[in-house]
């Protein structure tokens, strides 16, 4: 059946513009503080903004945030919001949770950085074995460098040069990953600002579910390692197959191949995110964003093989650049938070709690698509909640791709902040946090019934 041009994900165009155009001139209006402050100071920033994805965001132009407290902010003009972007992950347990926020201060007393370890370290070397794992621990600033690190040690372990990626994959900006498919063939993304590697050189594309893929990758003899989510996560959530998990597993150990888990989404699934809850098997493990508490923080853990293996390779290597690490991590400020989220705040009840409200969230969401009759549907993963302006379940990352409806997302997503519900602005992400209330949870569900009633009435 040929589409029909006059309407996108099941709404008349001509209304969908009606109502952005509306949405968009009510948010202006209501915030005419945070226009006049950003016309007064914002100037000093390239494009207007202190990081580029702050564009990002399909309001006409950004929140100034006052405050963060628990599950809500309050912007510039005064008002509250209901948060369930939570900084993309950053703050999934909720904005300073008190634990996190005495250990900053603790620590701010005694210094902020002096490349060498505290007691607080040793603590939390321990805790995050408790928490995710037998596995020899490093500390990153930001998962893109976690990442990055950990293909380095894949690399030099194996001495193979390639990394397996999925199409449509999320891994911060590591370079290595930014590869896709394109008529079958691995390919440069190519958007990428400046690139001159052809990185078809570094890495090979395979699509998520799909692994004779995998293995005819792996074939070749030059992938060191794998590196994956356990769900795609960056554009329109992708579930694995049953059995997926363990296919890969089973490839990497028959092919000499690593496998890295990386958790830095997917940590919403549970206590010891998605690979202790599913019960998964990851030569090396990352995590970030959230894992100290909101804290810039990140961590990388080797299986005690792998770790032996690398310090064999590390001891017979020539002295010098490793390539690897950065001044500001591992630095006393990281460790107090790491400590204190994992020992206070990152616990089972917590996850329970999110778990709790997920579902909530869930139902009432597919309650209202279904209502309306919209070709749409929802995933979740543990405290993870998207809704999908398209049919479902998605396979892989090119139907994850074509599913992305940025024209009905940025006015779903502008309608929401109007209606006092915060979602994340690169896909229709919301996260429960130990914070979030019912209360909360429900009036993002009667928000969400109010936009679709008027887009499909």
């Amino acid at each position: 059946m040929t589409p029909n041009p006059e309407f996108i994900a099941g709404i008349d165009r001509r209304k969908l513009r009606d109502i952005a155009t509306r949405e968009a001139d009510r948010f202006a209006a209501a915030r005419p503080l945070t226009r006049m402050a950003l016309e007064k100071g914002a100037d000093s920033y390239l494009d207007s903004v202190p990081m580029h994805w702050m564009k990002d965001w399909p309001m006409p132009f950004p929140l100034l945030v006052e405050k963060a407290k628990g599950a809500q902010l309050t912007d510039l003009d005064g008002h509250r919001i209901d948060d369930f972007c939570l900084g993309d992950t950053g703050s999934m347990f909720g904005h300073s949770p008190e634990p996190v926020a005495r250990a900053i201060a603790e620590q701010a007393a005694n210094g902020l950085t002096y490349m060498l370890p505290t007691e607080a370290a040793l603590i939390a070397g321990k805790l995050l074995s408790a928490c995710f794992g037998d596995f020899k621990w490093q500390i990153a600033t930001t998962a893109t460098d976690a990442n990055r690190f950990a293909i380095r040690v894949a690399r030099a372990v194996t001495g193979r040069p390639k990394i397996l990626v999925f199409n449509g994959c999320y891994h911060g900006t590591v370079d290595d990953a930014m590869v896709e498919l394109s008529n079958g063939r691995t390919m440069t993304r190519p958007g990428l600002t400046g690139q001159v590697t052809d990185l078809t050189t570094l890495a090979t594309c395979a699509e998520f579910n799909d692994l004779a893929g995998v293995e005819a990758a792996l074939a070749s003899g030059e992938i060191a390692a794998i590196l994956t989510e356990p769900v795609m996560t960056n554009s329109c959530m992708v579930l694995p197959d049953p059995g997926f998990h363990a296919g890969l597993r089973r490839l990497a150990d028959h092919y000499g191949a690593l496998l890295i888990i990386d958790e830095t989404h997917t940590i919403s699934s549970g206590l010891g995110g998605y690979t202790a809850v599913h019960g998964l098997n990851p030569d090396i493990f990352v995590v970030g964003k959230c894992v100290a508490g909101g804290m810039p923080t990140a961590v990388w853990g080797l299986r005690p093989k792998v770790a032996a293996d690398y310090l064999d390779y590390n001891n017979g290597r020539p002295s010098g650049h490793s390539g690897m690490g950065t001044t500001l991590s591992a630095n006393p400020m990281q460790f107090a938070c790491l400590a204190a989220n994992l020992a206070e705040v990152m616990t089972k009840a917590s996850y329970d709690h999110m778990e709790k409200g997920a579902k909530r969230l869930c139902s009432g969401l597919n309650r209202v698509i279904e209502a309306h009759g919209a070709p749409w549907h929802v995933v979740r993963v543990g405290a993870r909640v998207e809704f999908i302006c398209a049919p479902g379940p998605l396979k892989n990352g090119s139907e994850a791709g074509m599913a992305h409806m940025p024209e009905v997302e940025a006015t779903l997503h502008t309608a929401l902040l109007n209606r006092g519900c915060l979602i994340a602005p690169f896909h229709n992400m919301m996260l429960i946090s130990p914070a979030t209330s019912d209360q909360q949870i429900d009036r993002l569900i009667a928000a969400f019934e109010d936009i679709l009633t008027e887009l499909f009435g």
